[in-house]
């Protein structure tokens, strides 16, 4: 395995625990009230999800999804196979799905199409990184921690060949090649 090479920090543990907390009080704000559930989108969201829930201050229902990508097929047309569905029933709920980062939507959109298919009250994506300039398809972000450009990151749950997920922060990667 390559050595990973950082090449700067991009947000630091501060700048995301500022972040977030601002993130959670305007969540909690729009849903007051209402009957809300939050998914995480695994791996990548772990630990942004498990920040930013902790930082809403009204009651939710927490699940996580997992999404595996199909080989030659996933960058291409963002269909991807679920690997751990939800356990909570999200009919008839307001949902919040939580990414880590937004590049093509095309994976977000389809995931978004398929909670869509189990009658939830609403639909809205929160990701705390998104490159605009990559996006193919509209998704209905609802909340934006930080716009990137066509950077590697790593860092706060992003890895690179499950390596570095677990740095309490977000650095740029030299790219090789």
């Amino acid at each position: 395995m390559a050595e990973l090479i950082q090449r700067r920090i991009v947000y630091t543990a501060e700048d995301l625990k500022t972040k977030v907390a601002g993130m959670g009080r305007q969540i909690s704000a729009d849903y007051a009230g209402k009957d809300l559930v939050v998914i995480g989108v695994l791996k990548g969201s772990l630990y942004f999800f498990a920040d930013l829930t902790r930082s809403i201050d009204i009651p939710i229902g927490i699940d996580v999804i997992a999404i595996g990508t199909i080989p030659n097929t996933t960058s291409k047309t963002g269909i991807v196979r679920i690997t751990k569905d939800l356990d909570l029933d999200i009919t008839g709920k307001h949902v919040l799905v939580i990414e880590d980062i937004i590049r093509t939507g095309l994976t977000t959109a389809y995931l978004v199409q398929n909670l869509e298919a189990r009658r939830p009250a609403s639909i809205k994506v929160c990701s705390l990184l998104v490159n605009p300039d990559q996006q193919l398809i509209n998704v209905p972000i609802a909340y934006l921690g930080y716009e990137i450009s066509d950077t590697w990151l790593i860092g706060y749950g992003m890895d690179v060949h499950e390596q570095g997920r677990s740095l309490p922060y977000i650095a740029e990667l030299e790219r090789k090649g």
